[in-house]
């Protein structure tokens, strides 16, 4: 369940890049503080303190509350970056169960 929720909001980043109306970001931003704030509670279930704080972190960056003004362009890098964390985190967790 959690490699289609990081899908999911990988994909939603990513779509960040198009030009899209500002309803979309603001709809990204609500997901994104919900997902990982779920994320964060898993990896604290499974005791994974490093990903707890980084989902905690992440889930403060996207929260729709207090924005961070940033800019579309650094938005932008950060929705990328954060993206392909979340693939690259999908295929890590494959990996681990293959072995």
């Amino acid at each position: 369940m959690n490699k289609l929720i990081k899908i999911f909001l990988s994909t939603l980043f990513l779509l960040c890049l198009l030009d899209m109306p500002y309803g979309y970001f603001q709809l990204v931003r609500y997901l994104a503080m919900a997902i990982f704030g779920y994320l964060a509670y898993e990896s604290y279930k499974q005791n994974h303190e490093k990903e707890v704080i980084l989902y905690i972190a992440l889930g403060i960056l996207f929260q729709p509350i207090f924005k961070i003004a940033l800019g579309r362009t650094i938005w932008n890098l950060v929705d990328v970056i954060v993206a392909i964390f979340l693939i690259y985190s999908v295929i890590k967790t494959n990996k681990s169960n293959e072995n």
